[in-house]
């Protein structure tokens, strides 16, 4: 009887219906008043999470499968703001050509993005003075 009473209780609370002469069973509340102590922390964490966790988990993926799949060739970003091509992947290591004849390695995770043709169309559009 009481955890139908609770259960009740707690669906009229959260659906904000307002109830005039209803008697309560007798029962023990020691136990529920710990749970309700609660419920607003778990509320919160609940909407942290979906809020700015998982969003987050998702984006990570995406970029780990971004930077799988690098191959030699590919136009990049790194978080630097370099522009290069990819000249060779060794594991972590990635090799890039920045310039006629000058190569630099770089850390796998220290890619940004991979430039797509999009991205390629757009920097042709831009004026010559931005482009410098």
């Amino acid at each position: 009887m009481c955890k139908n009473f609770r259960s009740l209780v707690s669906l009229v609370v959260l659906l904000g219906i307002p109830v005039m002469g209803f008697a309560a069973p007798v029962c023990d509340t020691r136990s529920m008043a710990g749970l309700s102590g609660l419920m607003p922390i778990i509320l919160i964490f609940a909407f942290i999470y979906f809020l700015f966790m998982r969003p987050q988990q998702k984006k990570n993926k995406e970029h780990q499968k971004l930077l799988n799949s690098l191959k030699k060739d590919d136009k990049i970003i790194t978080t630097g703001g370099v522009y290069a091509t990819v000249s060779g992947v060794n594991g972590n290591i990635i090799d890039v050509k920045i310039a006629d004849g000058v190569y630099i390695q770089v850390v796998r995770q220290s890619i940004a993005t991979i430039v797509t043709k999009e991205g390629e169309e757009a920097a042709a559009k831009m004026p010559e003075v931005i482009k410098k």
